[in-house]
C-alpha cells in the first residue's frame, strides 16, 4: 500500500489482482493476509516490498491509497501498519549535513485536516492564505495561518489530481488536473470550478501552472511532452511539442522580458519558449547525466536549476550558454528538488537526506546554509515566494504545508 512510482496509476485502480502472485513472499504475521488482500488493488505487491516506511509513515501511505478508492476496511488500516512498520521498516537515507550561517531560518508547519492528501504545490495569496493541492484527496485547500483555521474545496470531476496551482489578478486560484487532462478555475468565493480540457488527448498531464505579466498562463505538461499557454479571456489553449522526445517538461518560470523558460526532467536541458511564435529554444547542460527538475531565475535573467540526479545547484546564462554547478550539501543522493530566488538569493529543498533541508545560497558569496525541516519534510517538490523573507512549502510525504521565515 505504497505510493508507486508514477502517482497517475494509483488513481485507476485497475491493476490486476493477480500479479502480486510472482512477487517476493511476506513473512508470517498479523496482518500478512490484509496486505495480499488489500494492497494489490492499485499496483503489485513488489511495489510494497521494495518501500520502507515509519508506522506514520504507512499510515499516510495507506490513507493516500484509499483517498484514490483503494478498499482498506478501517478495522484493518492500524493492523496493516503495524505489519508493515515492523516488517518493512523505513529505509535509512544520508543524514543532512548542516551548515550553519549569517541567517536565522524558522519553518512553521501545519497538519492538513485531511489524511493522506498529499499535498503538491504550496500558494501564499495576497490576502494572507496559504493554499496547496490536496494531489490525493481531489481538493483545493486554504489555510489562514493565523487562526490555523483550514476549508477544503472539493473538485467536482472524481480524480483530477489536482498539482501545480497559482493565482490570478482577481483572485482565482488555477490548477492542473494532472490525473485528468485539463486546466481548472476556482472561484473561492463560491466554490465553482471552470475547466479547460487540453485540445491534445496526449497532453494528458498538465503539470506547473505560471502567470506572465499579461494574464496568459502558461504550463508544462510532464509525460505528455508538452508546454502550452492559456489565454483565459477566451479559453483557448495551444500547445507546443518539446522538440527532444521524452524530455518531460517540468518546472517553469518568466523571465524578465517576459519569456517563459522551463526545464526538462527527461533530458540534461533547459528550454525558453517564444511568447508570440511558441517556438521552442533548447539549451543543453554540459553533464549528460542532469536531470534538471525545478527553476529559478534571478534579477540577471539567469536560470538556476536543481539537478535532481546528480545532487547539484546549477546556474545557466542564457545569453552566454555558460554553466555553473555547484555540489548540493547533501551530496550526490540529496535530490535536490523545490527552488525559488528571494532577492537574488537561492533557497531550495533537499529531499534526498533525513531530515529534508531548506538550502540557502548566496551567488554572492558562493556560501550554502542549511536548516532541517522539522517534520522530515517529506520532499518539498515545489515552493512559492510569499514576501520577502517568507518561503511557503508543501510537504507531500507527512501530509503538512509550511512557511518558512528568513532573517538576516
Amino acid at each position: 500500500m505504497t505510493l508507486p512510482a508514477r502517482s497517475s496509476a494509483a488513481i485507476a485502480v485497475v491493476c490486476s489482482l493477480a500479479a502480486w502472485g510472482q512477487a517476493p513472499s511476506l513473512p508470517e504475521g498479523e496482518g500478512r493476509k490484509a496486505v495480499e488482500a488489500h494492497c494489490v488493488q492499485c499496483h503489485e505487491l513488489s511495489t510494497v516490498t521494495r518501500s520502507g516506511y515509519s508506522r506514520e509513515g504507512w499510515l499516510n501511505n495507506i490513507a493516500m491509497m484509499r483517498n484514490v478508492g483503494a478498499q482498506v476496511p478501517d478495522a484493518e488500516v492500524a493492523v496493516i501498519a503495524d505489519y508493515l512498520a515492523k516488517n518493512l521498516p523505513e529505509k535509512a537515507l544520508p543524514p543532512a549535513v548542516l551548515i550553519p550561517g549569517p541567517t536565522r531560518v524558522e519553518v512553521h508547519e501545519w497538519s492538513l485536516p485531511t489524511p493522506g492528501s498529499r499535498p503538491h504545490d504550496p500558494l501564499f495569496t495576497s490576502d494572507g492564505m496559504l493554499w496547496y493541492t490536496g494531489q490525493f484527496n481531489n481538493a483545493l485547500g486554504r489555510l489562514d495561518p493565523k487562526s490555523g483555521a483550514f476549508k477544503e474545496f472539493a473538485l467536482k470531476t472524481p480524480g483530477s489530481g489536482p498539482h501545480g496551482l497559482v493565482a490570478d489578478r482577481d483572485g482565482n486560484i488555477w490548477f492542473t488536473a494532472n490525473f485528468k487532462g485539463y486546466i481548472g478555475k476556482l472561484d473561492p468565493k463560491t466554490g465553482a470550478v471552470t475547466e479547460y480540457p487540453m485540445p491534445d488527448p496526449a497532453a494528458k498531464d498538465p503539470h506547473t501552472p505560471i502567470f506572465d505579466a499579461n494574464g496568459i498562463l502558461w504550463f508544462t505538461v510532464q509525460s505528455g511532452n508538452f508546454v502550452g499557454r492559456l489565454d483565459p479571456k477566451t479559453g483557448e489553449v495551444k500547445l507546443a511539442k518539446s522538440p527532444t522526445p521524452r524530455s518531460r517538461p517540468y518546472g517553469i518560470r518568466i523571465n524578465s522580458k517576459g519569456v517563459p523558460f522551463f526545464v526538462e526532467f527527461g533530458a540534461n536541458k533547459v528550454a525558453s519558449i517564444d511568447p508570440a511564435t511558441m517556438a521552442i529554444r533548447e539549451y543543453e547542460l554540459p553533464n549528460a547525466a542532469s536531470r534538471p527538475r525545478r527553476m529559478a531565475i534571478t534579477g540577471d535573467d539567469a536560470i538556476w536549476y536543481t539537478d535532481y540526479s546528480r545532487g547539484y545547484l546549477g546556474r545557466l546564462d542564457p545569453a552566454t550558454g555558460k554553466v555553473t554547478e555547484w555540489p548540493s550539501p547533501g551530496g550526490p543522493k540529496s535530490l535536490p528538488y523545490g527552488i525559488l530566488s528571494d532577492a537574488d538569493v537561492i533557497w531550495y529543498s533537499e529531499a534526498g537526506v533525513t531530515p529534508n533541508t531548506m538550502v540557502r545560497f548566496d551567488p554572492r558569496t558562493a556560501k550554502f546554509q542549511t536548516r532541517p525541516i522539522p517534520s522530515g519534510g517529506g520532499v518539498v517538490r515545489h515552493m512559492m515566494l510569499a514576501r520577502h523573507g517568507v518561503i511557503a512549502i508543501a510537504c507531500s510525504g507527512v501530509n503538512r504545508v509550511g512557511l518558512v521565515f528568513a532573517k538576516d
